[in-house]
């Protein structure tokens, strides 16, 4: 992906449009891939009054994918427990 592909399908198609729907509150988060921060893509930002979150490199502890994944695994393991001989592994 370049930073132009980024920009007119991620930026211009999608995020512009999500902003427009949630207000002046819209905090956008990405990650530090390198056409993420291209200058195209910072000008796009800039121009359609996009605030980013800071994302330091390589931070589990923020990527809210993850804790959502560790949400759903322990409402799945609530509802349905393993049977004995599963819970060692």
């Amino acid at each position: 992906m370049t930073g132009h592909i980024y920009r007119d399908v991620t930026l211009e198609q999608h995020v512009r449009l999500f902003r427009g729907a949630m207000g002046a509150e819209f905090l956008f988060m990405d990650d530090n891939a390198r056409p993420h921060h291209a200058n195209i893509v910072d000008e796009c930002l800039q121009s359609e009054d996009i605030t980013c979150m800071n994302w330091p490199a390589y931070s589990l502890d923020l990527n809210p994918l993850e804790h959502g994944w560790d949400m759903l695994g322990r409402q799945i393991a609530a509802v349905n427990p393993l049977p004995p001989i599963y819970r060692n592994f």
